[in-house]
Parts: C-alpha cells; structure tokens; sequence
C-alpha cells in the first residue's frame, strides 16, 4: 500500500514545528512592519525639517502685475 490513511507517530512533531516556525514567522514580519513605519516617519520628519530650512532661506517672491 503506497498512500497510507494514517499518520505516522510523529507526525504532531512535524505539525508543531511547522506552526512553531510560522509564528516566528510572522513575529519577524512583524518587527520588520514595525521598524518601516518608524523609519518612514523619521523621513517625513526630515523632510519637514529641510523644507522648513529651505523656505526660511528662500528670498521672498514679490509678483508684480503684468
């Protein structure tokens, strides 16, 4: 008989590895989604901070009528 309807003994062990590996897994992501988010806001941040800095060394435009 080739396929078998039954498990094999260990076959738990196999299952709770596997679900042992998805959860860190998924923890991994996680951590990673975690970590973007707080660099994109720091960019945002650093953008502010740049424009900011560059409007106040912008001479101001006077718009004469044409």
């Amino acid at each position: 008989m080739l396929a078998s309807t039954t498990l094999p003994d260990n076959a738990g062990y196999v299952a709770a590895a596997y679900l042992v590996f998805l959860a860190l897994l998924l923890i991994y992501v996680g951590i990673m989604a975690y970590k973007l988010v707080k660099v994109q806001r720091y960019v945002v941040e650093i953008n502010e901070l740049v424009d900011d800095e560059a409007a106040a060394k912008a001479p101001e435009r006077v718009e004469t009528p044409a």
